[in-house]
């Protein structure tokens, strides 16, 4: 900001501010811009002609929806948000994954901070009893303080 130092009342070193913006910088960058783009755009093009052959690349498949389980602290046992009993938690899963390969999915499991361990070991159990050995355990973020 620009200060007027001559002129105007209030004695010999009366300070009043100029409140216009100066854009002559600005238009001076946004010039210098202009050439350095005009200058380097002729560059960023191909001048020799090629026929390029069709890419022929089959679709590839969207990675499964991941698979999570949750256990709440009374023990009731989720898959997504359908209600299952850990007996039933491989029969569930597999029904789930349709004929994916059960070595291949990654499970994550969301407990709650007040389950007991006991809840939680048969969960994991009943994974390892049904082929399920890729498992993930989901925990809440906090930005350090």
């Amino acid at each position: 900001m620009a200060a007027k130092l001559s002129g105007g009342g209030g004695g010999k070193y009366h300070v009043e501010q100029n409140s216009d913006i100066n854009v002559t910088p600005f238009v001076d960058i946004m010039l210098v811009l202009l050439i350095i783009f005009m200058v380097a755009a002729p560059l960023a093009t191909v001048s020799v002609e090629v026929t390029l052959p069709r890419a022929v690349a089959p679709p590839q498949e969207n990675p499964p929806k991941p698979v999570f389980i949750s256990i709440q602290s009374d023990g009731d046992v989720f898959i997504g948000d359908g209600r299952t009993s850990v007996e039933g938690l491989g029969e569930d899963l597999r029904r789930l994954i349709g004929g994916r390969n059960p070595d291949d999915e990654r499970i994550f499991i969301r407990a709650d901070q007040q389950t007991r361990y006991g809840d939680f070991m048969q969960v994991m159990n009943a994974l390892q009893d049904n082929g399920f050995y890729s498992v993930a355990l989901v925990g809440e973020d906090t930005a350090p303080q």
